[in-house]
């Protein structure tokens, strides 16, 4: 884990470097691996066992940019600080050791256990994670070690992105009655927005959907009224709901305030909802409880993983993976424990 925290992962070149780590690492334990290719982007297939059902592990060495010294690994305690090192660099180190034991003892298994480590989950996961499943490379349960609190993320918010082009008219900044300000036209729209229908949607893991302005452009000069906005949101919606008609209710109040405004969807994907009853679910969550001697928590996640290629071949897939803090962070950390004891559990599961 600490060597693949220093490797910087922030690039595509790192991110191949820290992928390469992990192949000769399986390599000296004489673990049979693919390392496969898509669009300068690598990645690894590995499997042991045989069966009916298929468990896949997923996990990504490539991190969000950080400051070079984040990628100088330092224990504290039961701490282990650096970029990646909860998101998810221990998750990659947990599973390849589980991997490394189940494989010395392949005759004990009675299922088909499957390794992938990616290399760009941070930025979209479409040449990794994507390829694979694109590639016929799925299973029946598959496990997201995205840091979680050892706890199972059942359900997982749904994404829509979009951007919108508000316009309106140019006039001198003087006489601003003389022409309709872009901007404003975006600010009468966001507080409209944050009372449409589909923000009410609940569920007893969420309480609403969130709503984030990222990204505004508009104007160039002090002295003339905008006559364009353009602006960018990242909804996360709630299980049940469809993200073509938020699209609809937006696109409807975009259009009330000037038929000419322009709605574009940037990228958009289905939430995920995972029975509580699942067979999967129950055995992994008996014996997260037996490891961890505390009862397993079940919970909705508000982000998005990889997970979400998984399901679109019928996959049942999670987010579960080890303790810590601060991902994305100046101060991210793991617990080394919560580390040892995740691998506990993927080894005991693979066996179950």
């Amino acid at each position: 884990m600490k060597n693949l925290v220093a490797i910087k992962s922030d690039t595509e070149i790192g991110a191949n470097d820290a992928l390469r780590y992990c192949s000769s690492w399986l390599t000296s334990h004489a673990i049979p691996h693919q390392v496969l290719e898509n669009e300068g982007r690598l990645m690894i297939h590995a499997e042991v066992g045989q069966g009916p059902t298929t468990i896949v592990w997923n996990g990504h060495v490539d991190v969000v940019p950080a400051k070079i010294e984040q990628f100088n690994p330092i224990i504290e305690g039961d701490r282990l600080y650096g970029r990646g090192s909860a998101d998810m660099k221990a998750g990659v180190a947990a599973m390849m050791e589980a991997f490394r034991h189940i494989s010395s003892i392949p005759k004990q298994l009675q299922q088909l256990v499957v390794l992938h480590i990616v290399t760009d989950e941070e930025t979209g996961g479409h040449k990794t994670s994507g390829h694979l499943v694109e590639t016929g490379h799925s299973g029946d349960f598959v496990i997201c070690g995205e840091p979680t609190q050892l706890k199972l993320s059942v359900q997982s918010k749904g994404v829509l992105q979009i951007h919108i082009t508000f316009l309106g008219k140019a006039a001198h900044g003087s006489r601003p009655w003389e022409g309709t300000n872009a901007i404003e036209a975006s600010y009468i729209f966001h507080e409209k927005l944050m009372n449409l229908p589909f923000t009410k949607a609940s569920n007893c893991y969420f309480e609403y959907p969130s709503i984030n302005l990222a990204k505004i452009q508009a104007g160039d000069r002090y002295n003339v009224v905008p006559d364009h906005c353009e602006v960018g949101y990242d909804i996360r919606f709630i299980p049940g709901q469809k993200w073509e008609e938020i699209l609809q209710q937006i696109t409807d109040l975009a259009h009330s305030i000037n038929s000419k405004n322009i709605v574009k969807v940037y990228d958009k994907m289905s939430a995920i909802i995972t029975s509580e009853d699942n067979n999967y679910i129950k055995s992994l969550s008996e014996l997260t409880a037996k490891v961890t001697q505390k009862e397993a928590v079940l919970f909705g996640q508000h982000g998005a993983a990889d997970t979400r290629f998984y399901v679109n071949t019928g996959a049942i897939a999670i987010e579960f993976g080890p303790s810590g803090d601060d991902w994305h962070g100046p101060n991210e950390y793991v617990l080394i424990s919560s580390v040892e004891q995740y691998a506990d559990i993927l080894t005991k599961h693979a066996l179950t």
